[in-house]
């Protein structure tokens, strides 16, 4: 049985595709690929919601092993990839984040809701309004 494992080892360690395939280059950043994955996902959530401190984490932890990917031998192109776009990603998060809670972006979010809540009561009223004119006129008209 040992034999037969080996065999099969040497079997796939023997094409380049598949020994790429079945090591740790190629799965450390298949499975990496959740974090910008998620971070790509949250951008159409509400602002509010967003940690700067492990945005600001996530951006540093990405931009550090960007560089890890390029300085192992061979360069890990794959795990680079993987980073870039989290670090990208991060950015975004960080800029939503500082525009909502720093620069206005909260203040206007609350203005809009606001004028959202405030013309649909206005237009409660309009209604109710027109209700009462159509009992005078019905009124008036006996």
């Amino acid at each position: 049985m040992a034999a037969a494992i080996k065999a099969l080892n040497a079997k796939i360690r023997s094409n380049k595709y598949s020994d790429y395939f079945c090591s740790t280059h190629f799965w450390g950043p298949a499975s990496n690929f959740g974090i910008p994955i998620a971070a790509i996902a949250d951008m159409s959530k509400d602002p509010e919601i967003i940690s700067g401190r492990m945005t600001g984490a996530l951006t540093l932890y990405s931009g550090t092993f960007m560089r890890y990917a390029m300085a192992v031998t061979p360069a890990n192109y794959l795990l680079f990839g993987c980073h870039a776009i989290n670090f990208s990603s991060q950015l975004v998060q960080g800029y939503r984040y500082l525009n909502y809670w720093n620069f206005g972006g909260r203040e206007a979010s609350l203005a809009s809701k606001a004028q959202v809540e405030a013309s649909g009561a206005m237009t409660k009223v309009e209604q109710k309004a027109g209700e009462v004119a159509d009992k005078v006129k019905g009124a008036v008209g006996k």
